[in-house]
């Protein structure tokens, strides 16, 4: 199967350590995926699940959500995807970032390999798919062009109730907003970018939901170097490494095997994710449990 992006796209990619935009599904097919996910939110309201279904939507989407296995093997991410990764991909993880309209929240300068225990590898990157427009004013994401050379610097935590990272990590260095791009994207667009990427985004002042879907893409090369044991879902070619316990998609939403499954994978990787933290990491608090986070 061709990779869908051009040769400059690519170089983007190697050179910036981004690439945006790159049309994966028409603007009507990510309002369906849209209305798709705000049913779920209908369907599953707190207290219907063990989790807040904004748990699930923030850790492992796609083991109990079946609409989240399928975005992630939408074709024409994965075209995009081959080009960057070859031809062998694998899913660790999914999340819906959502922003609701005139709020504060914010995701402050980081890099998304610091916690992941992987080390600093260059065999992942993000699928960020806009389902709803992301604007400076809806609080889109921004990257610094060509900060994935660096090595993973030093975070701090901060644990700030408007910080949507699990810990409020921010990078302990300064950083020039003004070299920042806007990462700008129509509905149905994603970005690519690398785990090394200085990135953030700000607060949606606009009077929209901002609605993005990160896909975690990971080659079999990659091994889980903290964690004894992690995940990930096959998605294109085979894992001939083995270096991950191979999940399928679910069913069904929230079925028991998944629910469970679930369950095992946020306890493990959490050793991962909180490792260092000083105080308890909602998104994996009490994850040994599955008791619900408080």
């Amino acid at each position: 199967m061709p990779a869908s992006l051009s040769s400059s796209q690519i170089a983007s990619y190697r050179n910036d350590g981004f690439v945006f935009p790159v049309d994966v599904m028409s603007p009507s097919e990510a309002r369906v995926l849209r209305s798709r996910i705000e049913d779920l939110e209908q369907t599953y309201p707190d207290g219907s699940l063990p989790q807040p279904i904004s748990q699930y939507f923030r850790v492992g989407a796609h083991v109990v959500i079946p609409l989240m296995a399928e975005i992630a093997r939408t074709p024409a991410v994965l075209d995009a995807v081959e080009s960057i990764l070859g031809p062998d991909l694998l899913v660790w993880s999914s999340e819906l970032f959502i922003k609701e309209p005139n709020t504060r929240k914010i995701v402050s300068w980081h890099q998304d390999l610091t916690y992941w225990g992987m080390g600093e590898t260059d065999d992942q990157l993000t699928a960020w798919i806009a389902l709803s427009p992301a604007t400076p004013q809806s609080g889109c994401m921004k990257f610094v062009a060509g900060s994935h050379n660096n090595r993973i610097v030093e975070h701090r935590d901060t644990f700030h109730e408007d910080n949507l990272l699990s810990r409020g990590q921010e990078i302990a260095v300064d950083v020039d907003e003004a070299t920042a791009t806007n990462i700008v994207l129509e509905p149905g667009q994603m970005s690519l970018h690398h785990g090394r990427m200085f990135h953030a985004s700000g607060p949606n002042g606009s009077d929209d939901r901002r609605i993005g879907c990160a896909i975690r893409y990971v080659t079999p090369r990659v091994k889980q170097l903290v964690a004894e044991r992690d995940y990930a879902m096959l998605v294109r070619g085979c894992d001939s490494e083995r270096n991950w316990i191979n999940v399928a998609a679910p069913s069904e939403p929230f079925g028991d095997g998944a629910m469970a499954l679930y369950s095992r994978i946020r306890s493990d990787q959490s050793v991962a994710l909180a490792q260092g933290a000083r105080q308890q990491v909602g998104l994996y608090a009490d994850a040994a449990t599955g008791d619900s986070v408080s």
